[in-house]
């Protein structure tokens, strides 16, 4: 479904991406781990198109993303749940997620769709009146992923989705990634937490200094003494 082939990318003249390859398959979930500054975001702004590559080609469903503007990356079915969640605070909850389906491609099934997920999110449904900012971090997460979804994106990419969030709130977040895959959905997991995201992903790759230097099934990589090394303390 997805192929970068040796990415190169960066900000002005700093170079942070070095040669990224990674293939994700539909119907997976794919994470990319890795220590703060090792590349991670910057290799998500590289598939939005927030970021530019300077050498290689990406790749969805056997058409070239590199070059085209976030818009049309979301119209290719790619759809990217930010770090922090990044909800509008100050508009309700309901208002958010509509905000998910702007796209022409969503518009039409809305409806269908916003019952289809805020089943998924009962919680969610709860909160259709609040102001998104009066939620807690995690009742946040949650309309962030639900928000995601309505784009009906065939691919869904988190940045960091346990970030600021307690164990429990942890647990329940990485739970959800099962009934997005039964929606058809394929996901790919940028995230610090290594030994949730590699227990539920199908494959990984260990990024550091903008490089892949490991690449498994997700518990051939909890397995392997580097990552128990350097990022396990084992």
């Amino acid at each position: 479904m997805l192929k970068l082939d040796n990415v190169h990318a960066g900000y002005d003249r700093t170079e942070v991406l070095r040669g990224v390859s990674i293939e994700v398959n539909a119907g997976e979930v794919v994470t990319i781990v890795g220590a703060n500054g090792a590349g991670k975001t910057t290799t998500l702004r590289s598939l939005c198109g927030l970021v530019k590559p300077t050498q290689g080609s990406i790749e969805f469903e056997g058409q070239r993303l590199d070059g085209r503007r976030p818009d049309q990356v979301v119209d290719a079915g790619i759809t990217l749940i930010p770090e922090g969640r990044q909800l509008f605070p100050f508009i309700s909850v309901r208002d958010n997620l509509l905000m998910g389906a702007y796209k022409r491609r969503a518009r039409a099934g809305h409806q269908q769709r916003l019952e289809q997920v805020l089943e998924l999110f009962p919680r969610v449904r709860e909160r259709l009146g609040q102001l998104a900012g009066s939620l807690s971090g995690g009742e946040q997460q949650m309309v962030a992923i639900a928000r995601g979804l309505m784009a009906e994106p065939k691919l869904l990419m988190f940045d960091e989705p346990s970030l600021g969030l307690s164990p429990l709130l942890v647990s329940q977040v990485f739970g959800i990634i099962d009934k997005i895959l039964a929606l058809g959905t394929t996901v790919l997991i940028v995230e610090q937490n290594i030994v949730h995201t590699l227990r539920i992903a199908h494959r990984g790759y260990v990024l550091e200094n903008g490089a892949v230097v490991l690449s498994g099934s997700g518990q051939e990589l909890l397995d392997n003494p580097h990552v128990k090394r350097a990022y396990l303390g084992l």
